[in-house]
């Protein structure tokens, strides 16, 4: 046997198994790294799903009007907390994830729901500001810097490219620094804020009105039937379709997570929003005597932010053996909605 056949019949097994070797190490090699991945990815969905904390709306006011060089004036509280509130929508851990389309904020969804209660808080602030806080009457010109920010908030919450949901909030969050700065600037009379009762009802209305949907949303968890009541406000009320007597109420089992954390968000931007409104409109509100219904409307918010210490929204019946976590939600709703009640009747009193 010739030295060559040797080495073929000796060596090409020998290098069959080390080519198999190196093989299988390559696919152990391909599978560790996409197992790292995935956990990688899982626990960044993780984080990126934690709520961001409540902030101080004083001490943010302060800091904000601090970069101007500028001073407290009427107005800056709430101008400063929208604009903080705005601010956190892109500046939290993950940024903003509602038009994600890469993991992990693609198969999120807590967090972009959370989103969109605050955005849709935020756009209701931003049109009160445009409406009626910078205007001392219905025939005054609107602000420049409010014409611009108040549409750019209402933007498609879900827009990822040409343009950015991010883009467009970022430049009517400019334009609300520049609102801020030009009504603390004492040398420019061209930008006010009217902390008048008339402009406060007129925007805690709408706040009635959104609280008054996500509580009967967060009920709506447990199937009910209900009496309909849509055209029971008037003997000759009509309306266009017509319906049952009663009607069978209950949200989607894959929705009840997702209003929840909608109700979260809300809940969180308004508390600040009233927080500031306790600062600008102090007088008003010691006028009419409801310094503390305001107060306890904002308690009653705050309490709604407490840890949720189960992984998952349970949903139990109303007396059951499990907790219905929107259940909970809708009681504190609904307890501040009532009180925003009774407060806008108190504003509306002479």
């Amino acid at each position: 046997m010739t030295w060559s056949k040797i080495k073929q019949t000796v060596f090409k097994p020998v290098a069959f198994i080390r080519s198999f070797g190196s093989k299988s190490n390559l696919r152990r090699g391909v599978f560790t790294a996409i197992g790292f991945l995935l956990v990688l990815i899982v626990i960044i969905g993780l984080y990126w799903s934690s709520e961001p904390r409540p902030f101080p709306v004083a001490e943010i006011t302060a800091d904000k009007l601090a970069l101007s060089g500028s001073e407290y004036v009427v107005g800056s509280a709430s101008t400063a907390a929208l604009i903080q509130a705005a601010e956190t929508l892109l500046r939290k851990p993950g940024g903003y994830l509602s038009n994600d389309m890469m993991p992990p904020g693609v198969y999120l969804d807590n967090i972009p729901n959370w989103e969109f209660g605050v955005l849709v808080q935020v756009r209701d602030l931003s049109r009160a500001f445009r409406e009626g806080f910078s205007r001392s009457q219905s025939q005054s010109v609107e602000d420049e810097d409010l014409i611009i920010s108040e549409p750019n908030f209402h933007f498609d919450n879900n827009s990822w490219i040409f343009p950015t949901s991010e883009s467009e909030y970022s430049e009517a969050i400019d334009h609300l620094h520049s609102y801020l700065g030009r009504i603390a600037d004492p040398q420019n009379t061209s930008a006010q804020f009217y902390a008048r009762a008339d402009n406060l009802t007129a925007w805690l209305l709408d706040v009635e009105s959104r609280l008054g949907s996500l509580s009967q949303r967060l009920s709506a968890s447990v199937s009910q039937q209900r009496f309909n009541t849509d055209t029971g406000s008037g003997q000759v009320a009509q309306q266009s379709t017509p319906t049952q007597s009663e009607v069978t109420v209950k949200t989607p089992w894959l929705q009840i997570d997702d209003v929840f954390y909608e109700a979260r968000g809300a809940t969180w931007a308004l508390a600040h929003f009233l927080r500031a409104v306790e600062i600008d409109f102090e007088q008003v509100l010691t006028d009419k005597n409801a310094t503390a219904s305001l107060s306890q409307i904002v308690r009653d918010l705050e309490s709604s932010q407490g840890t949720v210490f189960f992984p998952i929204i349970l949903n139990g019946s109303g007396f059951g053996i499990f907790a219905n976590h929107s259940l909970t939600m809708a009681s504190y709703i609904s307890r501040a909605n009532a009180a925003i009640i009774d407060l806008r009747n108190l504003l509306e009193q002479g």
